[in-house]
């Protein structure tokens, strides 16, 4: 069970986060999802990653002002650095976090 409270507290414990939500009717969050966090993994080493399904856990996506999907927030020493929503590609959304992330770890 997923709930605000334990999300926020993965975002406290960990440099680096991203929450990633989406639905079983989106058929985009299904093909995006497994290539970003191939794209994570490969880039990253201290990374968490959190998926949200809004359809089980409806008091979520509101609490972090989330309105569409697939929409991944990442989170970079406990503050929201970037959010992409819908047309994301995998390559633009890493390129945006490699300096600071690697600024933050070095």
């Amino acid at each position: 069970m997923q709930t605000i409270e334990d999300i926020n507290k993965i975002i406290e414990q960990n440099i680096a986060v991203m929450v990633y939500f989406s639905a079983p009717t989106c058929n985009v969050c299904h093909a995006l999802k497994p290539k970003l966090l191939e794209a994570l993994n490969a880039n990253f080493k201290e990374f968490e990653i959190v998926s949200v399904d809004i359809s089980v856990h409806e008091d979520i996506a509101p609490h972090f002002n989330v309105y569409a999907i697939p929409t991944a927030l990442v989170f970079l020493d406990g503050k929201e650095f970037l959010r992409k929503s819908r047309n994301m590609s995998v390559d633009e959304v890493i390129r945006e976090i490699k300096r600071p992330y690697d600024i933050m770890t070095s």
